[in-house]
């Protein structure tokens, strides 16, 4: 992970934590209205992405405004890079947007924190009945639902079968293979390719430890917000981690730590130069297309007997407790996760859709990675997996601390048991348990 970015996560963490009290004394002090306005109203609605999503998106929004001619909605969209530090700066400067998209533990650290509002007071204007109730759990905190699903997502290996062709060696069965058979076959692939292709594109990533912990049994986070997992499972973590990387099967430490802050093109999956690829279900589409090869998805290793595998939402839209229109903005909450209009322009650019009748629609419209992506989470959706729990306040520092001290044991600096030890450490403190 490189300084800048480094310097970027704890300046956006530092921000939230200032949010605190100014989220909470603005919840307090000036109660929001949720009455239908006559006359015409602005709401601002923020999302980071590329100029293709904000395409699609700014589409949705001329659908939505026809469809409500009093309601004119402001765009505000960037890359991911800096969208949480600007989402901070505003949030403690009470200037949020009124609608916010949202990602991982993100809705849960403003929840807590005062600066979002609680969706039932909306109900009136924002329809959820339809939604599918693992995805309406997503979005809760502490019982209060105050993210909607934008979609539904899983981890996956995204596949380059030209690549495993080219290095005369075969796909693995997704049914039976085992973490071994990941890194033996990562290992074969990088052996029998030119030099510079290699036969898993990234190490591990910090969802990786949940899924891990998972198949073990355990969880990242429990129910009451505490870790749940223990030393050994991190330690193996790191020591898995570590194996790709000397074995070969992955980049090395330099090279893995240059791709860690890439766009989609500059990814070595994103190049034709890896066999496979840990990531989200549905980066499929992006990467297939910066790549221009057919790729495909397949189950994580390990998944027997304990799946450790789980159904995310891929983002999440949330309204801030400061909005002044707090019903323009539930409708168009309402309009972008119930309208096949919507659905029909976003398709799946945002995850799966979480509503079975804006999933049904979209279905002969869906490229065939999109098609591919769905028949993906339709299965993962059928797997008698573990429940969730979205990460407690602090959580979004975990991720951080799981980079850099996966870097650390990369380069060798830590071993992986040191590495196990510091990780539980910092992760606790930052969680405050």
């Amino acid at each position: 992970m490189t300084r800048k970015s480094l310097r970027n996560i704890r300046k956006s963490l530092a921000l939230l934590t200032a949010v605190g009290m100014l989220g909470l004394t603005a919840a307090c002090s000036s109660p929001s209205s949720n009455q239908p306005e006559d006359g015409p109203v602005e709401i601002r609605f923020s999302w980071w992405g590329n100029a293709s999503r904000a395409e699609l998106t700014n589409k949705a929004i001329q659908e939505f405004e026809a469809a409500n001619p009093n309601i004119k909605v402001k765009p505000e969209y960037g890359d991911i890079s800096g969208y949480f530090d600007k989402l901070a700066t505003q949030v403690a400067a009470n200037d949020a947007p009124d609608v916010i998209t949202m990602g991982g533990a993100y809705p849960a650290e403003y929840a807590n924190r005062g600066a979002l509002l609680d969706l039932s007071k909306v109900q009136s204007s924002l329809d959820l009945s339809k939604m599918d109730q693992g995805a309406l759990e997503n979005g809760q905190v502490q019982g209060k639902q105050y993210g909607v699903s934008t979609g539904a997502n899983a981890l996956a290996v995204v596949v380059n079968p030209a690549v495993f062709q080219a290095a005369g060696v075969a796909v693995p069965d997704d049914n039976t293979w085992s973490w071994d058979d990941f890194a033996k076959t990562a290992a074969d692939v990088t052996a029998k390719s030119p030099k510079g292709t290699y036969g898993t594109a990234t190490v591990l990533t910090h969802d990786s430890l949940d899924a891990f912990a998972r198949q073990r049994g355990k969880s990242l986070y429990t129910q009451d917000g505490q870790l749940g997992l223990d030393k050994d499972t991190v330690q193996d973590y790191f020591d898995f981690s570590l194996k790709l990387s000397e074995s070969g099967a992955a980049p090395s430490a330099s090279e893995t730590v240059e791709k860690l802050n890439v766009s989609t093109e500059q990814t070595l999956m994103g190049m034709g130069q890896a066999g496979m690829m840990l990531t989200w279900s549905n980066s499929l589409s992006a990467l297939s297309k910066a790549s221009g090869a057919e790729l495909k998805l397949l189950k994580l290793p390990g998944e027997t007997p304990t799946p450790g595998i789980w159904l995310q939402s891929s983002q999440f839209y949330t309204i801030s407790a400061r909005s002044k229109h707090t019903d323009a903005a539930a409708k168009l909450v309402s309009f972008l996760v119930n309208s096949e209009a919507a659905a029909k322009i976003i398709q799946s650019d945002r995850g799966v859709p979480s509503n079975p009748d804006t999933r049904a629609a979209i279905q002969e419209l869906l490229t065939p990675q999109g098609k591919v992506e769905a028949a993906y989470i339709d299965q993962i959706g059928k797997m008698d997996f573990a429940p969730t729990f979205i990460g407690p306040t602090g959580s979004t520092a975990v991720s951080e601390i799981t980079a850099r001290i996966n870097t650390d044991v990369l380069f060798k600096r830590l071993t992986p048991e040191k590495g196990a030890e510091q990780w539980l450490s910092e992760s606790k403190a930052a969680i405050g348990k």
